[in-house]
C-alpha cells in the first residue's frame, strides 16, 4: 500500500476521537493557532500560551490554542516544567494538509458485503468508491462502480459463488428470501448455481450435489432436486412448498429458501451475491493521511482517474474519503503570529495560511497577508510585555500560573533588564508579575538562566537551534543566533559546540553569513562567532573591531534586536552601495 504522508512532526488526532467526528470541520469551531517563530525562545512560548488564555477568555466562539514552530531550548523547559504548564503542540508545517478539507466519513463496508448490496449504498450515497475495512477500521481494499460492472457482466460462471465462497446470508439479501428449511448461519455455497426450468429427467442430469437450484412451484422440480442431493433449493415465486417436501428436504440437508421473486429474476440475480472482496482492490492503493499535504495530494488525484482516495488517521484507520471536490472546499490554517512578523522566521507554509493578527515588538518585516489583521507592533523589550498590557487593558486577573509564564519571557528577552532593549515598562510589569506569581525575582532569574545555559548532553544543532533566526537585506541573507549564559563554564562549552558547526550551517541553510552570539549576562558582553566568505571583514564594518582567531569580543552588546541586527544591516547596505 501507497501512503502519502509528510515527513513532519505535527500534533496527533486521537483515533476515536476522529471516527466519532469525522467530518471535523462542520462539528465544531477549528482552533485558531497561536505560533512563534522557528527555533523558539522563551518570549515565543509564553506568548502563544498567555495569550491563547487570553484570546479564549475574551472571544470564548473563537477557541484559540497555543502551538510552536520547532523543538524547545532548556531554558523554556525550565520554565514550562517549574510552572507545570504542558507543551504547546508542533506545527514545523502550517501549509494546508488533508485534514483541513472535507473529509467525506464514508462508512467503511466489510468484504462480505454483496455486489449488489455494495451498488446500491454506491447509488443510495452517490459514490463511486466503497472502502472495504476490517472490525478494527483496518483498510482492506477499494471497489469501484467500474469493479461493480464488471463483475455482473463477467458473471456467467456458474460457479461464481462456489469459488467466491459465497454465505447464505448474501443469498437471502438479494433474494429478500426466507428460510424455509435448514440453518444457514455460517454456512457457504459449495455448488453451482442451477436453473431448474426443463423437465424432472432434464434437471436430474443437470444437478450435482451441493448445488443452488432455482426452480418454479413445480412440486416435481423440487422432488428431482431433492433426489439429486442439491445443497441448496431456490422456490421462486413465493410457491407453497407442501410439508411432505420441506420434511424431505431436512432429511437430504438441503437448505430450502422461498423468495417472492420469479425465476428468471432469481437466476439474475443470485450472481450478484458474491462478496465484494473476490473483486476489490487490494494492491498499491492511493491512500492519504491526516499529514499528506493537499498539493501533494491534488498532483496525485490529476495523475490516476480514480475519484475518491481513503483517508487513513494517525493511528492508520480507515475514517473516509476525500476526492477533488474536497480540495475546493479547502480550510487555511488559521493563525496568530507572535514574537515574529518576517516570512524567513515563520513556520512553513506560511504563504498558504490566514494570518489573523501579529504581536510582536521587532522590526518590521516582509510577511503579506490576504486581508487586513490586528497588528500591534509596541517598541518593548518582549512580547509578553505587550501581552501583559493587553491583560490589564481588557481588565482579565492574571493568575499566578499566568504570571510566572509573562515574568520568565521578560526576564529572558531583557537579560534581567540589562538588555539595551528593555524598557522601564518592561521592569515594572516583570517586577509586578513576580509578585502575583509568588517567586523571588532575582533568585528565579539565576536558576532560569543556569538552566538555559547548560549544555551538558546536547549536540552542536540543538545547542545552535537554541535560539536562531535567519534575516533578509537586499539579496543577502544571513543568520544570527543567541545564547545567553550566566557562567562562563557554560558559554565557553557552548562555543566549543557550536563553533566548529557554524559552516556546516551556513552551506545547509544557502546562507551568505551566520553569526552566533555568546551573551555573558552578568557581565554584558558578547564574545560573537561567525562563517561566511567576508563575514570578519562585516563585523569589522559594523563594529569597528578587530576579530581575533575567528571570535569578536564586542563589550556591553546584549541585543540581538538592538545591537545586533541593525548594524549588520546598516553594515551589509555599505557594502552594497
Amino acid at each position: 500500500m501507497i501512503i502519502l504522508t509528510q515527513n513532519s512532526c505535527l500534533p496527533a488526532i486521537p483515533a476515536e476521537e476522529m471516527r466519532l467526528t469525522m467530518n471535523i470541520q462542520t462539528s465544531s469551531p477549528r482552533a485558531i493557532k497561536v505560533i512563534g517563530h522557528r527555533n523558539p525562545d522563551t518570549d515565543s512560548i509564553c506568548a502563544a500560551i498567555t495569550y491563547s488564555r487570553l484570546k479564549n477568555i475574551l472571544d470564548p466562539e473563537h477557541p484559540c490554542k497555543p502551538c510552536r514552530a520547532g523543538l524547545l531550548n532548556r531554558e523554556t523547559e525550565f520554565v514550562l516544567d517549574y510552572f507545570k504548564v504542558p507543551l504547546p503542540q508542533l506545527y514545523t508545517d502550517v501549509s494546508p494538509h488533508i485534514r483541513d478539507v472535507d473529509i467525506r466519513p464514508a462508512q467503511g463496508v466489510d468484504g462480505e458485503t454483496s455486489l449488489r448490496r455494495a451498488w446500491m449504498t454506491m447509488r443510495d450515497q452517490e459514490l463511486d468508491t466503497l472502502c472495504i475495512v476490517d472490525q478494527d477500521q483496518n483498510l482492506q481494499g477499494v471497489i469501484t462502480v467500474k469493479d461493480v460492472a464488471t463483475a455482473n457482466m463477467d458473471g456467467l460462471d456458474p460457479h461464481a459463488l462456489e469459488i467466491s465462497k459465497t454465505s447464505y446470508r448474501n443469498l437471502l439479501d438479494i433474494l429478500d428470501g426466507t428460510v424455509l428449511v435448514g440453518d444457514v448461519t455460517g454456512k457457504t455455497v459449495e455448488g453451482r448455481i442451477v436453473i431448474g426450468s426443463g423437465s424432472a429427467e432434464q434437471i436430474e442430469k443437470s444437478i450435482s450435489p451441493g448445488d443452488v437450484v432455482v426452480v418454479s412451484n413445480r412440486a416435481e422440480s423440487l422432488l428431482a432436486a431433492l433426489e439429486m442431493d442439491a445443497g441448496c433449493i431456490v422456490v421462486c415465486a413465493s410457491s407453497r412448498v407442501s410439508r411432505t417436501m420441506q420434511m424431505l428436504a431436512e432429511e437430504k440437508g438441503c437448505i430450502l429458501i422461498s423468495t417472492e421473486l420469479s425465476t428468471y429474476v432469481a437466476g439474475l440475480m443470485l450472481s450478484q451475491a458474491a462478496p465484494i472482496r473476490q473483486y476489490m482492490t487490494t494492491g498499491n492503493l492511493l491512500t492519504f493521511t491526516l499529514h499528506t499535504p493537499v498539493e501533494e495530494a491534488t498532483k496525485v488525484m490529476a495523475s490516476v482517474r480514480f475519484r475518491y482516495f481513503p483517508v487513513l488517521d494517525d493511528d492508520g484507520k480507515y475514517i473516509g474519503v476525500v476526492s477533488r471536490r474536497n480540495m475546493l472546499n479547502l480550510h487555511k490554517k488559521q493563525l496568530i503570529l507572535v514574537d515574529h512578523n518576517e516570512k524567513s522566521q515563520a513556520a512553513e507554509g506560511i504563504d498558504q495560511a490566514e494570518v489573523l493578527e501579529i504581536i510582536d515588538h521587532h522590526r518590521i518585516g516582509a510577511i503579506e497577508t490576504d486581508g487586513p489583521v490586528y497588528f500591534r507592533n509596541v517598541p518593548v523589550g518582549c512580547t509578553c510585555t505587550i501581552v501583559y498590557q493587553m491583560y490589564r487593558e481588557n481588565g482579565v486577573e492574571i493568575d499566578p500560573t499566568t504570571a510566572g509564564l509573562l515574568l520568565s519571557a521578560i526576564l529572558s528577552d531583557t537579560l534581567m533588564f540589562r538588555s539595551p532593549t528593555c524598557t522601564p515598562v518592561d521592569e515594572r510589569a516583570a517586577r509586578e508579575l513576580a509578585e502575583l506569581a509568588g517567586v523571588n525575582l532575582e533568585q528565579y532569574a539565576d536558576e532560569m538562566f543556569s538552566h538555559g545555559g547548560d549544555v551538558s548532553g546536547k549536540t552542536a544543532a540543538e545547542v545552535f537551534n537554541g535560539d536562531y533566526k535567519i534575516f533578509t537585506s537586499g539579496d543577502v541573507r544571513f543568520g544570527v543566533g543567541q545564547g545567553s549564559y550566566m557562567t562562563e563554564k557554560n558559554r565557553k562549552a557552548a562555543q566549543a559546540l557550536v563553533g566548529p558547526y557554524l559552516p556546516e550551517a551556513r552551506v545547509k541553510q544557502g546562507l551568505d553569513y551566520i553569526f552566533y552570539m555568546f551573551t555573558d549576562v552578568r557581565n554584558s558582553s558578547t564574545e560573537l562567532l561567525m562563517a561566511g566568505s567576508g563575514a570578519e571583514t562585516l563585523i569589522k564594518t559594523a563594529f569597528d573591531t578587530e576579530v581575533v582567531d575567528g571570535i569578536a569580543t564586542l563589550p556591553g552588546v546584549v541585543s540581538r534586536k538592538k545591537q545586533m541586527i541593525p548594524r549588520l544591516i546598516s553594515a551589509i547596505k555599505s557594502e552594497q552601495e
